[in-house]
């Protein structure tokens, strides 16, 4: 009894270590950071081109760099959280972002446009999910899975609360303007947030587990398998959650039941996100790596070869959405269930980006794939045959 109490109280992972202000003020902040930075745009997109004559394809081009940078910046903010925590980090990238979407407010030509957005990537590399996941692990310990499922459940909400807002604000102010008030609204929530709750002693790693050989984690061909695995995953779900709704509509919805179909997925995103905890206590790390890559790939199939009624291809859209929001799980979980908690940021990080890179180019490569391969269906059949080789690249030996 005594030797599970120390393993409790061992650093990282005991109940000390848990600053009950960090919670709720993460969920907070990553419904406002992700609303705000990421959310907002599309939304503003036909406004902010009809106002400058930029094209769409330029303006969404300077989004998908912000996506890109993100991704490798990343690999550097992960280190510094191994080591110092997330407080200086996220409290800079709220600023960082507030600053970010100040200077697209204000930008004058594309250029500068661009260069905002630029900017934006790093304070996405900083404040969005990485970062939080990075310290819910090391406070959270053998407890991490239930605080990231409430983070990511909050997260999940991002779209519902500031999508409409967004939209609200744009009815009454210009694109500019509207950007300027959300970069209020995201100075007043998540730097104070930041600064505050996570002010907490940073626990020492615990020590890394022994290995079997001396190859660095990050060049061992489990590493190496598992980012190829979720890099191609990640390109596929991305590309076909854009390319949803011109599926549909290619199969005889309308408009708006299309949308309805992309709403309801995301609501079945977050009914994922309360399943994985259950699924992480009765599977083993391979077997639900290798089986939600696959479902990932049997949802985008289905919906490529069911050829309807709507209402079917509605509930098709719903289960792909339960099966992203397991894989949003999967992937914050995949360095610890693996390799420990130790470098966990620096290993995420690592693990991470090229999917991030995946996910920033698939929805511009899905639509420009689209027309040559034939059509939606057969976008999503490719998209597929594509999540069907990452499940087989999961399936690889995951240790050392």
């Amino acid at each position: 009894m005594q030797h599970i109490q120390a393993d409790t109280a061992a650093p990282g992972t005991g109940v000390r270590a848990r600053p009950r202000a960090v919670l709720p003020a993460l969920c907070a902040t990553q419904i406002t950071s992700w609303g705000i930075v990421y959310y907002a745009f599309p939304v503003l997109l036909p406004r902010l081109t009809a106002d400058t004559g930029w094209s769409t394809n330029a303006a969404t081009a300077a989004f998908s760099l912000a996506l890109l940078v993100s991704g490798v910046a990343g690999i550097p903010i992960g280190r510094i959280l191994d080591r110092r925590g997330p407080r200086a980090v996220m409290t800079v990238g709220s600023a960082v972002g507030v600053l970010a979407l100040l200077v697209v407010a204000a930008a004058p030509n594309l250029i500068v446009f661009t260069l905002g957005w630029l900017l934006a990537g790093i304070a996405m590399a900083a404040t969005f999910y990485p970062p939080a996941f990075a310290a819910l692990t090391r406070w959270w310990g053998p407890d991490r899975i239930r605080a990231l499922t409430i983070v990511t459940l909050a997260g999940g909400l991002a779209s519902t609360v500031f999508a409409p807002l967004t939209a609200l604000l744009a009815e009454h102010l210009s694109w500019r303007e509207t950007y300027a008030v959300l970069a209020v609204i995201l100075a007043v929530v998540t730097i104070p947030a930041h600064a505050l709750a996570l002010r907490a002693p940073w626990p020492p790693a615990p020590p890394a587990p022994p290995t079997a050989d001396r190859t660095p984690i990050p060049r061992s061909r489990p590493f190496l398998l598992l980012a190829a695995a979720f890099t191609l995953s990640s390109f596929a779900m991305y590309a076909a959650v854009i390319a949803l709704i011109p599926l549909l509509i290619e199969r005889g919805a309308t408009p708006t039941e299309a949308a309805w179909a992309l709403g309801l997925g995301g609501a079945g995103q977050t009914l994922g996100r309360t399943l994985y905890a259950g699924l992480a206590t009765r599977t083993s790390v391979t077997t639900r790596t290798v089986t939600l890559i696959a479902l990932g790939g049997a949802t985008t199939a289905a919906l490529a070869f069911v050829p309807g009624p709507v209402p079917l291809l509605v509930l098709l859209s719903i289960l792909a959405g339960v099966v992203r929001g397991n894989l949003t799980l999967l992937q914050a979980t995949a360095v610890t269930d693996r390799w420990g908690t130790t470098h966990y940021g620096r290993l995420s990080a690592l693990l991470g980006a090229p999917a991030h890179i995946a996910a920033a180019l698939a929805p511009w490569a899905g639509m420009a794939l689209a027309g040559p391969l034939g059509g939606y269906a057969h976008l999503f059949a490719a998209l597929a045959a594509l999540a069907l080789v990452a499940a087989l690249l999961a399936a690889t030996p995951t240790r050392r």
